[in-house]
């Protein structure tokens, strides 16, 4: 997209919109309530308004906001199929089998570890991190009063498995974001994660291990337990054989298929099941790719932990993508962005810096703005030709910005997340933040290998003859 005569702005300027995000960030999340939709729109209107002060017209205004949610749009048209796959996960009992076998085998002494393993499972399958706290996540609360443990440990164990399996999932809409982001394949993505998430994760349930021996206690909380099973056997059919779906699907990731085809095949998939074990109609089978499952036991956790699904429900994270990607690429085309990113990047003189500036400018976002797509997607568009010219691929970078956008952005107290949970689990964010172990760690590890070399994967660098050679 050509520049119409207009010019970079100054620090000054740049930061302007990016400050009224901020102030309307912080207003609509701790006083209005009303999430991010109006400060996103805010900002966007404070970046137009410095473009057509820095010489830019409307139509390239107009042009750049199209831009930045075109980048977006693969990810927009696989969150519709995931809220398919949740909805006949569900119809079909695949979901329900998995979370009757996680709680049958729950153990008082391991308590806190199962709590965060149980959760990690369950949304790795759902690729839905807030769907996982309001389901599991809230029966282990219950659980966890029960047996007497401090509720903010509890939180803290659900919130870190609930984003080891956002993370690492090719069903979140986060994972998606970041490889399209830097113009990656998903599945690269994914294998790239796992040097940083699945030491986290094990360092992190160990720590819930330790932490949790001094409050296991007897057998008190079965009766929730019980429960649960209970109504889930009644409302479906519970076999081991529903397990083949998810293996199928982990299957299909490892193989590298393309996402779409494949995301297709698996909620297609998911309806079949539901006909044949569940003995749904196709009726039955549409109305849950709509508009989600709809759970009416009589058991109010039971019913929390089932009513998900359907492509209504995926709306209103399309529409925060949108509009979020919208204002990456106004703050991109008028070089907002680039004027702050350039301040950062003039500094960097190794690929630590590089990671740790990336994780530190993305918890900047996350700390401005609350919102997990943004401290994803401007990290992400502002940083990617430093990584290449550095030599790093951009895998790099998409793994960096998701360990401080989907999973260190959990530190903050008035972010979208903490404040979810919050809400959910009738704990205070403040309050479960220190036992959040998973959202420390992955930044932590990231920055580690930044400056080791560990895992880091590097392209050829072009230069000035012509020829090429790698940046070690």
């Amino acid at each position: 997209m050509n520049k119409p005569g207009g010019r970079e702005p100054s620090i000054f300027l740049a930061i302007i919109p990016i400050l009224i995000l901020i102030a309307s960030a912080a207003m609509s999340i701790l006083y209005w309530e009303a999430g991010m939709f109006v400060p996103l729109i805010s900002g966007i209107i404070a970046a137009a308004i410095i473009g057509k002060i820095m010489g830019y017209t409307w139509n390239y205004l107009q042009d750049a906001l199209t831009e930045g949610v075109s980048k977006a749009l693969p990810a927009v048209f696989i969150l519709f199929i995931i809220g398919i796959i949740i909805g006949t996960w569900i119809l079909s009992g695949v979901i329900p089998t998995l979370i009757y076998y996680g709680l049958a085998i729950i153990d008082p002494n391991l308590f806190l570890p199962l709590v965060c393993f149980i959760t990690g499972g369950v949304s790795l399958v759902l690729g839905s991190s807030f769907t996982s706290i309001a389901t599991v996540g809230l029966a282990f609360i219950a659980i966890g009063q029960g047996l007497e443990f401090p509720l903010p440990m509890v939180a803290g164990a659900v919130i870190s498995g609930a984003f080891f399996g956002d993370k690492l999932s090719p069903l979140s809409d986060t994972t998606n974001v970041a490889p399209a982001m830097v113009e990656e394949n998903l599945f690269a993505h994914v294998r790239h994660m796992f040097w940083d998430t699945l030491p986290a994760f094990v360092i992190s349930i160990l720590l819930y291990w330790i932490i949790g021996l001094r409050y296991a206690s007897s057998a008190a909380g079965t009766n929730e337990i019980t429960a649960i099973m209970d109504g889930l056997e009644g409302l479906f059919v519970i076999h081991p054989f529903l397990f083949i779906v998810p293996i199928l699907s982990l299957f299909l990731m490892l193989k590298q298929y393309p996402a779409i085809p494949s995301l297709i095949f698996i909620a297609i998939l998911g309806g079949i099941t539901a006909i044949i074990v569940q003995g749904s109609s196709i009726t039955d089978v549409i109305q849950v790719m709509t508009s989600g499952y709809d759970a009416n036991s009589g058991i109010k956790v039971l019913d929390s932990l089932l009513s998900s699904g359907g492509i209504n429900s995926m709306l209103n994270t399309i529409g925060l993508i949108i509009i979020a990607t919208a204002l990456g690429g106004i703050l991109e085309s008028t070089g907002v962005f680039n004027v702050i990113v350039t301040s950062i990047v003039s500094k960097i003189r190794s690929t630590g810096s590089l990671i740790l500036s990336t994780v530190l400018s993305s918890f900047l976002v996350a700390f401005a703005s609350g919102s997990q797509f943004l401290a994803i997607i401007l990290p992400a568009r502002g940083f990617l030709a430093s990584y290449k010219k550095f030599g790093l691929s951009p895998l790099n970078l998409s793994r960096a910005v998701e360990a401080a956008g989907t999973v260190g952005i959990n530190l903050v107290p008035w972010g979208v997340p903490a404040v979810f949970a919050a809400g959910v689990l009738g704990v205070p964010a403040i309050e479960f933040i220190p036992f959040i172990f998973f959202s420390y760690l992955v930044p932590l590890i990231n920055i580690a290998y930044g400056y080791t070399g560990i895992s880091i994967k590097r392209i050829p660098v072009k230069i000035q003859n012509n020829s090429y050679r790698r940046n070690y």
